[in-house]
Formats: structure tokens, sequence, C-alpha cells
């Protein structure tokens, strides 16, 4: 009998995971490129230049583009976060011992996945607008739209602009971004949530993890959703073994998960000065 309610905590502890991960572990996942399920210790995403249309005369030989080929290789590494759940703590608690830790597992791996994306994302150097002592501006934002459309970045909806939540209260303090005369009432980020936001064919999306130096000078990143890839041998997996000695669960997540920069011109690195009043 033991063993079947083991085998049953098991099951549960590893659904419950997985759905946490899912739900609110990564916000920035599912904003890049994604290969899974590989096989081996590194991915590789393939970058394609552009092409060019051509003429040809009758009977003559259809043009080749010669497009430029090339690949971004991305190292996969291991990664875990596990806890103890002692079997008489959980009667003596009045709460769920199993799902905090399964939250707080689930949470930990996805703060590590939006690392990794971030890490890359800051490795860009083509595109960057100085933070000119002052925060996130209009104006700033504006340069970096013009400069998708010089380069053209497909207008596709799958643009993503990821700010510290400094610089989205600074944006909840630019009309356009916030009246429903520019951006529609479907589109205000107080209609449902504000944790993302539609604006210039861009998902705005707040993030606690962007990096920010020592002068107070925090990164925020504009990009296309193929600029950036990530890869993964295996996503979130939980391990629970019972340990005898300790009378407890070992409940041990983990993945093995990697990311890589593709594609710089489709990425503008904002600037944004947050030191105090």
């Amino acid at each position: 009998m033991s063993t079947t309610i083991d085998q049953a905590f098991i099951k549960q502890f590893e659904r419950e995971v997985h759905e946490a991960y899912q739900r609110q572990g990564s916000r920035l996942r599912n904003t890049v490129r994604l290969i899974s399920n590989v096989n081996g210790s590194s991915a590789v995403f393939q970058k394609v230049g552009k092409g060019t249309a051509s003429t040809k005369s009758t009977h003559g030989m259809v043009p080749v583009m010669n497009l430029d080929h090339s690949n971004i290789e991305v190292v996969l590494q291991d990664y875990y976060a596990g806890d103890w759940v002692d079997r008489l703590d959980e009667l003596k608690v009045n709460i769920d011992e199993r799902q905090v830790i399964a939250s707080a597992g689930a949470n930990a791996l996805g703060r590590k996945t939006d690392e990794l994306i971030i890490n890359s994302l800051a490795t860009a150097s083509e595109n960057v607008i100085a933070d000119a002592n002052v925060g996130m501006t209009k104006a700033k934002l504006l340069e970096a739209f013009e400069t998708f459309g010089e380069k053209d970045v497909p207008d596709d909806s799958q643009r993503f602009c990821v700010v510290g939540w400094k610089q989205w209260s600074e944006l909840l303090s630019i009309e356009e971004f916030v009246n429903a005369d520019y951006v529609g009432q479907n589109n205000l980020p107080f209609a449902t949530t504000t944790q993302a936001k539609m604006w210039l064919g861009t998902v705005f999306v707040p993030h606690s993890g962007l990096p920010v130096d020592g002068s107070d000078i925090r990164s925020c990143f504009w990009y296309h959703k193929t600029a950036v890839g990530h890869a993964a041998a295996s996503d979130v997996t939980t391990d629970v073994t019972w340990h005898g000695d300790r009378a407890a669960h070992f409940v041990n997540n983990m993945m093995s998960q990697g990311s890589g920069l593709i594609d710089e011109g489709g990425i503008v690195v904002i600037n944004c000065d947050e030191t105090p009043d």
C-alpha cells in the first residue's frame, strides 16, 4: 500500500511542477525561437540572409538568389532546483507543502530560463539607444521603431519589448501608450492585466530580471522573435525519491537548456536611467 501511495505522490508532484512552470515560470520563452527535444549537448539555429529577385531572358536560366547561409550553435547546460518534503511535517502545517515546493522549484527554473534569454539579448551591440540621462521616453521608442523599419524587420505581430518595472511605469505616463483613442479599448493595459500590452505592433512585457549597471542604467530590449533562440534537451522534469533515514522525500526539479543570439539586426537595446530623483 505504501508503494502505491508514494507513486501517486510522485505523479501528482510531477504534474504540479510542470503546470506551475508552464503557468508562471518563464515569461520570455514563448517570445523567441524554440527547439525542443534536442539530442546532444548543443543545438543549431539556421540563419538565412536576404534574397534578391531578378529578371531572366526568354528560355534563360532562372537566376539563383545565392542566399547567405550561416548557423548559430547553442550549448546546453543542466540546471537543478531541489528540496526536502518531510512526511510528518506535512501533517503539522496548514498549507499544501508539496504545492509550495512545486511552485518554488518551477519558478526557480523559469527564472533561469528567462536569465538565459536575457543574457543572449544583452550580447547585442549593433543597435543601442543611449540612456541620455533619462528614463524610457516616447522619443527612444520611436527611434527603435524607426530602426526596425530601416532594417526591414518584419512587422508581423512577433515583435516583443521587455522593459523593467520602472520603465513600465514611465510607459504608463505616455498618452499614446494608454489612451484608447490611440490604441483602442481592447489594447489598454488596464483592460485585463498589467503584465503585457500591445502597442506599435509589439507586445510590451515588464520584467524584473533585466540587467542594470553600477550607474543605475537599465537595459531594455526590443526584438523580433527570430532574433534569439532557445533550445531545450529537457524541459522541466521532476525526480522524487524517498529517503528513509530522513523520513522525507527529496524533490529534484531539473532541466537542460541554452540560449543564443541569432540576428543582432532584429534587436534594439534601449538603455534607461534609473537614478533616483
